[in-house]
């Protein structure tokens, strides 16, 4: 068990690597594409290479993406639409969000530790579903209030961007897309999910692109963004979501998260070595802060583990 461990903790570790970084790609393509087209692109390249990846592992089963029942297929598409809603609301703020940091701040460092606070807004929003909040989660979200302070308002009001507003409120728009995941992935199973969910994220994005950003949108930008949209979509939402199904098969749930929550840490390592974004010491503490949070926030998982 300890050994199955490592090997998913590791899987996931490359996994959260590869979205860390995500946020410097995505940083890069501010400038030169408007952000819902980078997220119609984004997740159409993604769908691509998640269906090419599906049909790689049922070659020899053959069996049709939609079932034959109407009242499954039915709930496939219900399925689709909410989860692709979602996940089109959450990646739209957080790129407009990037796009709004002035230039000089650790924009990085900063969505990546507000993103990641989906972890402790999770389990809230679950309360509404009848669930009870551990006490160690509570604990968790005034180390997160403490930590984004630091982060964002850096001892004054004065500290917080357009910006930090905006990844906040991806934040809590991915925690209902997570419950959303939750909730219909056993129907469908994560692959054609994720594939249909990001055809519908895809098609949202092009639809508002077409409608605010038709005459911004350039074939120019488009192509001087190419390989950072192809790193979003064929890295970050194909292999690395296939790293995330691997690596969960061997680690324990509670393990797993942890795992995947250095996202936010790869994503500040990214924006400082990549792009050159220095961090101050009150954003440093902040990050640290939201990084122990997110920790406290899983330990009541582990503890249902030991159990």
């Amino acid at each position: 068990m300890k050994f199955n461990n490592l090997k998913g903790s590791l899987i996931l570790i490359l996994a959260s690597l590869i979205w860390g970084l995500a946020f410097v790609a995505q940083t890069a393509a501010v400038e030169l594409v408007e952000p819902f087209c980078l997220n119609a692109l984004r997740s159409f390249v993604g769908a691509l290479a998640l269906y090419i990846f599906y049909l790689f592992t049922n070659i020899k089963e053959k069996k049709p993406f939609f079932p034959k029942q109407k009242q499954v297929k039915k709930k496939y598409l219900l399925s689709a639409v909410i989860c692709g809603t979602l996940l089109a609301i959450s990646v739209n703020f957080q790129q407009f969000g990037l796009a709004y940091y002035p230039k000089g701040v650790a924009s990085e460092a900063r969505a990546g530790f507000l993103t990641a606070l989906y972890v402790i807004l999770v389990p809230i929003f679950s309360v509404f579903l009848g669930k009870k909040i551990k006490p160690l989660i509570w604990a968790g979200v005034i180390i997160a209030i403490f930590g984004i302070y630091k982060l964002c308002f850096n001892g004054s009001l004065n500290g917080i961007y357009l910006g930090d507003i905006l990844v906040f409120l991806c934040a809590i728009s991915f925690s209902f897309h997570i419950l959303a995941i939750d909730k219909y992935v056993g129907i469908t199973g994560g692959i054609k999910l994720s594939i249909m969910q990001f055809i519908v994220c895809g098609i949202i994005s092009s639809l508002l692109s077409l409608i605010f950003e038709f005459e911004s949108t350039t074939i120019s930008g488009i192509l001087a963004a190419a390989p950072q949209i192809l790193y979003l979509g064929v890295m970050s939402s194909g292999i690395a979501y296939t790293l995330q199904i691997v690596g969960q098969k061997f680690a324990e749930p509670a393990i797993a998260s942890i795992s995947m929550s250095l996202e936010s840490v790869f994503a500040a390592l990214g924006g400082w070595l990549i792009s050159g974004n220095i961090l101050s010491g009150s954003e440093i503490l902040g990050c640290i802060l939201v990084f122990i949070a997110i920790i406290v926030a899983q330990l009541p998982s582990f503890k249902k583990e030991e159990t």
